[in-house]
């Protein structure tokens, strides 16, 4: 497992951002890591801005998976992973420290799944909604795309080559975003296409409150990436949370013993990020690779 850690800033925010774990789609490969960093970049630049003025935790975190749901090299909005049936059905939520949680679920036609989970969140009284029609987000103001719009030729590619082969070496991807601003508030959010070649209508841990997302202020907010199923059934993100809510662990020693348990020893991989109350940040994997931005300044640190 590879853990990376942040100290704690002076004072001021703090941001992290996750592009997947597991390895690269592999016909966007010939070009190397720099698109992928240069997205990277792009949206941790997109939170931070937010922060740096003063902004909230939860519009810093939006901000950034904006940038990488538009994105196609990453498994999110645009470029997103394709179903069985060669269909894009998107997932992603938002978690506020506060308590507050907004997800959605099979989403076909919002172009930036996060803000429809804000909106969720935000706009209804439920915390989850399933496959929303598009009158739903033209009266919350979202813009509406049609299906072919998330589809791109190498998420084609690599839905036949799975669909031919079995191939599974890049079958899931996440993006998310986790942070604290200057006020001390966490926010975490998180947004994927899913696992290439899964039936329709399959969910992961991404819109589920607690496994592939959770904030709790002055404790920690995390966003998850990797094999959905084991997310959900080890109630990964809150578990790290519950962690060091009950027991007193530190940030590191409760991302990596909950990815231990839950992820390694049953023989799943994936990774983390987190942002601990006091700023904190914790990237962690026992996937080969994961792509990830963090930073307490600027300029972050960049892992690809």
């Amino acid at each position: 497992m590879k853990v990376f850690e942040e100290p704690a800033p002076a004072e001021g925010p703090s941001l992290a951002l996750h592009g997947g774990a597991g390895g690269r789609v592999e016909e966007l490969t010939l070009a190397g890591r720099a698109p992928y960093a240069e997205g990277l970049r792009a949206a941790f630049s997109a939170g931070w801005q937010v922060l740096a003025a003063g902004g909230s935790a939860l519009d810093a975190v939006c901000a950034s998976v904006e940038v990488l749901e538009n994105d196609p090299l990453f498994n999110a909005g645009r470029g997103a992973a394709l179903t069985a049936t060669g269909h894009a059905e998107l997932d992603a939520s938002v978690m506020t420290g506060a308590g507050l949680a907004g997800a959605v679920a099979a989403s076909r036609h919002a172009r930036n799944p996060v803000w429809l989970a804000r909106a969720v969140m935000e706009h209804t009284e439920h915390a989850l909604i399933i496959d929303p029609d598009a009158a739903f987000l033209e009266r919350h103001g979202l813009e509406v795309v049609d299906g072919d719009y998330f589809i791109t030729e190498p998420r084609r590619q690599q839905l036949e080559r799975v669909m031919d082969d079995g191939a599974v070496a890049t079958r899931h991807g996440t993006v998310g975003a986790v942070a604290r601003d200057a006020a001390g508030r966490v926010a975490a959010a998180t947004s994927t296409g899913g696992m290439v070649g899964q039936a329709d209508g399959r969910v992961g841990d991404s819109p589920i409150v607690g496994a592939g997302v959770y904030a709790r202020d002055n404790v920690v907010a995390i966003s998850g990436t990797g094999h959905g199923e084991a997310f959900i059934r080890g109630v990964v993100a809150y578990d790290i949370a519950a962690r060091i809510r009950y027991t007193g662990a530190d940030l590191a020693t409760a991302v990596r013993e909950t990815v231990e348990q839950e992820l390694g020893q049953r023989g799943y991989s994936g990774g983390v990020i987190a942002v601990g109350g006091d700023g904190r940040i914790v990237v962690a994997h026992n996937s080969p690779a994961m792509f990830s931005a963090r930073g307490t300044g600027p300029e972050p640190t960049l892992t690809t």
